[in-house]
């Protein structure tokens, strides 16, 4: 089908090149360019010829050095196949050569590109997916950083006030950020003026259910707390808090981008009790095309979540645990919502029970439920149906 493979390594600042046929002839020896508009044309000039011929450019998918590279290849009508990194190693290792350049690199990829199962073709129709995939992965990134945050303020309180938890249902609501932006200890808030205090915890005008303390029992939980005055903790809760809600913030701007994207998708996943905008997002873009996959199992693997198997002899082991190769994003995703879907689903629960009852740990019988999950997703995906309890039979 292809009578030319143009062959790029990706790297940050520099790429290298060549022009091969599929039966392994060099036709453009391979040549480094720049990352930047000089490089690309320098690289355009190169192979232009066989651009115009029945070509397949193979690009290895670096994370985002080579996005720029692409986007440069696709408006000037080039066909791109996306490599996964792992399978060019693979064969660098199967050569059996002990060395590794950038130049021998892109002879791997050209030998990648013989089989189609290894790469995937990709257009610009498939960029408002990637940047909306770039999105998810943002927004896990955000409240994993969230989250450290928020451990490192409750150690710092646990020093000067360890008892002011005790005051709310829950943490990190309005009027919770809204204290210890103000005031940062116990000492703090038993100096702090007690009109300040009640304007702190019901403020004129706020929205949203009321804390069920009074500025009076605030101000004497303080007084009577074991925590100690420390300028330094003090000012990195202050720090710390701002940082909490700063990225509270920018995370209700980012999901409602991500929400009227899944809108707009009205992906048939999203009709699986449990799945929320944000998650069903993530699935679907961390899948990408599911014409990939030819069987569920094709997916389990991609998302890392299949036990590993392994034998030698008359040796099997029992207990292994999952692969966790492929996507990291997809199968956090996964583990975030099975819960909220087992709650919500009675056959999933009953599955999840009865792994339980098996003798299976919490996370293991989980683990199960993901894969049912993406038994059922793969089926949504490939026929466009919804979601129906009679699925899970």
């Amino acid at each position: 089908m292809y009578k030319y493979f143009i062959c790029i390594d990706v790297g940050k600042f520099n790429h290298w090149a060549n022009v091969m046929t599929p039966e392994g002839e060099i036709l453009v020896d391979p040549f480094p360019f720049s990352n930047d508009r000089k490089g690309f044309k320098k690289l355009h000039r190169a192979v232009d010829p066989y651009l115009k011929k029945a070509h397949l450019v193979g690009m290895e998918d670096t994370g985002h050095y080579g996005d720029n590279l692409r986007m440069f290849l696709l408006n000037h009508k080039a066909t791109v196949a996306m490599i996964n990194p792992v399978s060019t190693d693979a064969m660098r290792k199967a050569s059996l050569k002990s060395t590794k350049t950038d130049k021998e690199d892109t002879k791997n990829i050209g030998v990648v590109l013989l089989n189609p199962k290894l790469y995937r073709i990709v257009k610009k129709s498939d960029l408002d997916p990637h940047a909306m995939r770039e999105l998810t992965r943002y927004h896990h990134n955000m409240q994993e950083t969230c989250t450290r945050y928020k451990e490192q303020l409750q150690r710092n309180l646990d020093k000067v006030f360890p008892e002011f938890n005790s005051l709310f249902s829950a943490a990190y609501g309005p009027a919770y950020i809204r204290i210890l932006e103000q005031c940062q200890s116990a000492y703090a808030i038993a100096h702090t003026d007690i009109r300040t205090l009640r304007n702190l915890i019901h403020p004129k005008g706020a929205k949203g259910r009321s804390p069920q303390f009074s500025a009076e029992q605030l101000k004497q939980l303080a007084k009577d707390s074991v925590g100690q005055p420390d300028m330094v903790i003090e000012m990195e809760i202050r720090h710390l808090v701002g940082h909490i809600r700063q990225i509270t913030e920018d995370l209700k701007e980012v999901d409602k981008k991500i929400e009227e994207y899944s809108r707009e998708l009205n992906s048939p996943i999203l009709t699986i009790p449990g799945i929320s905008h944000f998650s069903c997002t993530s699935i679907v873009t961390e899948i990408g095309s599911i014409d990939k996959f030819d069987n569920p199992y094709q997916l389990i693997s991609h998302s890392g979540t299949n036990p590993i198997v392994y034998q030698s002899g008359l040796y099997n082991a029992r207990l292994t645990r999952v692969s966790k190769k492929g996507s990291k994003y997809l199968r956090k995703t996964l583990y975030q919502i099975i819960q909220p879907v087992i709650e919500n689903n009675p056959v999933f629960k009953a599955y999840y029970l009865k792994k339980i009852s098996q003798g299976k740990s919490h996370r293991c019988a989980q683990g199960h439920c993901v894969r049912k999950l993406l038994r059922v997703i793969f089926h949504l995906l490939k026929t466009g149906e919804s979601f129906s309890p009679v699925l899970l039979h």
